[in-house]
C-alpha cells in the first residue's frame, strides 16, 4: 500500500485534475465549433514556457503564463500579418503559424541547456507523471500529516489550485456562457459583453493548458480539450449532463490509462510499461470511438442546441 501512495497516488491525481481542468472549458469549445483552439493553444505555450524558462532560469507557475500569454500575443499577431499579406484564409493562417510555433519551441528546446530541470522535447509532448513520487506518503496517516503532505510533488497543488479555479469560474459564469455559447445574438441583445465572454474562455483554456503543460505534456492537454467533452456531447442534449459526463470520461480516461500504461504491456506478456500520458489519450479517443458507436445521441454530432 506504501508503494501505491509514494509511486501511483501523486500521478493519478494529477492526471485526472489535469483532464477535468482541460475538459471544462472544452465543452463550451466543443459547442462552439472551437474545439481545435485547444490544439491550438497547446502549440503556441511551448515556445513561451520554453523562453520563460531560459529568460527566469527556474521552471515555476508565473514565469511560465506569462511566457505562455506573450506566446500567444506572439501568434495572433503573426496570424493577421500572414492573413493579410499572403492573403490566405484564416484557418490556414492559423495552421501555419501554430505549427511554425511549436517548430520553433522544439528547436529551442534542444538547442538549449535544461540539464537542470525537467524540460526537454520528449517532456513537452509526454510531461513526467511517472516522476511525480510521494517518498513522505508511509501510509495512509500520511493523508493527514502536514509534514508529508508538504512533500507532495507540487504539480499537485498547483493543479488542484487550477482544476478548483476553472470549477468556480465555470459555475459563477455557467449562464453568460451557456446563453453565449447556444445564442450569441440573443446573449448580446441582453447586454451581456459576448466577445469578453468568448475571450475569457479562451484564456481559461489557456490557463489549463499551462498548468497542465508541465506535468502531462502536450498530448493529455490536446486529448482532453477535445475526447471526453465531445463524447459526452453524444452521450446527452443536455449542456448540465454534458459538462458532468465529460468529467466523469476525463476521470476514467486518466484513471484507466494510467493503470494501463502500466500494468497493460505486463498483462500482454510485455516487460516495459509504455508512456501513461500516451496511454491517457488513447484511452480518451477510444471512450470517443465508443460513444460515436453507441452513444444515444450520435446522430445529432455538430448539432449546436440544447433539448
Amino acid at each position: 500500500m506504501d508503494g501505491f501512495l509514494q509511486l501511483d497516488l501523486p500521478p493519478i491525481l494529477i492526471g485526472t485534475l489535469a483532464a477535468i481542468a482541460c475538459a471544462l472549458p472544452g465543452n463550451f469549445l466543443v459547442l462552439r465549433r472551437q474545439a481545435l483552439i485547444g490544439d491550438a493553444i497547446s502549440h503556441v505555450v511551448l515556445p513561451g514556457i520554453v523562453v520563460a524558462f531560459l529568460v527566469t532560469g527556474v521552471v515555476a507557475t508565473w514565469p511560465m503564463m506569462l511566457g505562455a500569454a506573450g506566446a500567444a500575443v506572439v501568434a495572433v499577431v503573426l496570424i493577421e500579418a500572414v492573413r493579410r499579406l499572403g492573403r490566405i484564409e484564416p484557418g490556414a493562417a492559423m495552421g501555419v503559424v501554430f505549427t511554425a510555433m511549436f517548430a520553433a519551441g522544439v528547436l529551442v528546446l534542444e538547442q538549449s541547456d535544461t540539464s537542470s530541470v525537467h524540460i526537454d522535447v520528449e517532456h513537452a509532448l509526454y510531461g513526467n507523471l511517472e516522476s511525480l513520487i510521494w517518498l513522505s506518503g508511509e501510509g495512509w496517516g500520511s493523508l493527514l500529516d502536514p509534514a508529508a503532505l508538504a512533500d507532495l510533488p507540487p504539480e499537485l497543488p498547483r493543479m488542484a489550485a487550477v482544476a478548483a479555479l476553472i470549477a468556480l469560474l465555470t459555475a459563477l459564469f455557467w449562464r453568460p456562457l451557456k446563453l453565449s455559447t447556444f445564442d450569441e445574438g440573443f446573449a448580446a441583445t441582453l447586454g451581456m459583453p459576448v466577445r469578453a465572454i468568448s475571450f475569457g474562455l479562451v484564456v481559461t483554456a489557456a490557463v489549463a493548458a499551462v498548468a497542465a503543460f508541465d506535468a502531462v505534456g502536450s498530448i493529455i492537454v490536446i486529448a482532453m480539450f477535445i475526447c471526453p467533452p465531445a463524447a459526452a456531447r453524444l452521450m446527452t442534449n443536455r449542456l448540465e449532463r454534458q459538462v458532468a459526463w465529460s468529467v466523469a470520461f476525463a476521470t476514467l480516461s486518466a484513471v484507466l490509462g494510467y493503470v494501463l500504461a502500466g500494468w497493460g504491456p505486463l498483462w500482454l506478456g510485455g516487460e516495459n510499461a509504455v508512456s501513461a500520458a500516451g496511454m491517457i489519450a488513447t484511452v480518451s479517443g477510444a471512450i470517443l470511438g465508443l460513444a460515436c458507436l453507441a452513444g444515444p445521441h450520435r446522430s445529432r454530432v455538430g448539432a449546436v442546441r440544447e433539448g
